[in-house]
């Protein structure tokens, strides 16, 4: 049984990610969730990952400190969690990179909170071009794609499993979305283990400094 350990599922847009590609993949696991605002954070952290953070997916004596490394971890267990296609599997892993690197502005302006309502906020000359970087790349994937599946790729995959923050940061700031980003959002608002992860969300306790 793979264990993977992640932070408050309010706030923790990485933990999220790796979260979401095992539930969709089939893959069970137990989960634990180390707050990462209590007074102890740090001591939980360094009894289960090599890096001090989350997400951690231990599997026996081995440990990943890294959500994309994870997911691909996932992906050796259940192929289809990438696209078969090669074209479209080298896209999907572009769009992927792109995400797991980039798009500084919207993670300091916009971090991820299920719980809030802040309309406009986090708006910057910066976050902005984010946001359009984010809404042309999901147009770009679903009119290539939309005959296959609602997903970027037609069916659900990693690629998916990266923007799922995004997906709650959108709803939390009301960013206005054209039709076919608006459309694949709420796809994937609607998945169960998405609407899983946002009822946990918001019946959890703890609130981060300054929140």
């Amino acid at each position: 049984m793979l264990t993977l350990v992640i932070g408050n599922k309010n706030y923790s847009s990485w933990s999220l990610r790796p979260w979401l590609a095992l539930k969709q993949a089939g893959i069970a696991f137990d989960e634990v969730m180390v707050d990462l605002y209590a007074a102890d954070a740090k001591a939980q952290l360094a009894r289960h990952s090599p890096s001090g953070r989350v997400p951690a997916l231990i599997d026996g004596d081995l440990t990943l400190w890294d959500s994309s490394a994870i997911c691909e971890y996932a992906a050796e267990i259940v192929p289809t969690l990438w696209p078969g296609d090669r074209v479209a599997r080298a896209m999907a892993r572009a769009v992927s990179a792109e995400m797991h690197s980039g798009f500084a502005a919207l993670r300091s302006k916009m971090p991820m909170d299920c719980k809030a309502h802040l309309p406009g906020a986090g708006r910057s000359p910066e976050s902005e071009k984010d946001i359009a970087r984010i809404v042309a790349l999901w147009e770009q994937c679903r009119s290539r794609y939309a005959a296959a599946g609602p997903f970027l790729f037609g069916s659900f995959s990693i690629a998916d499993a990266m923007y799922a923050p995004v997906v709650w940061r959108f709803r939390s700031y009301v960013v206005d979305l054209p039709p076919s980003a608006r459309a694949y959002a709420d796809t994937m608002e609607a998945l169960p283990a998405m609407q899983e992860w946002l009822a946990a969300a918001l019946a959890e306790p703890a609130v981060k400094e300054g929140a």
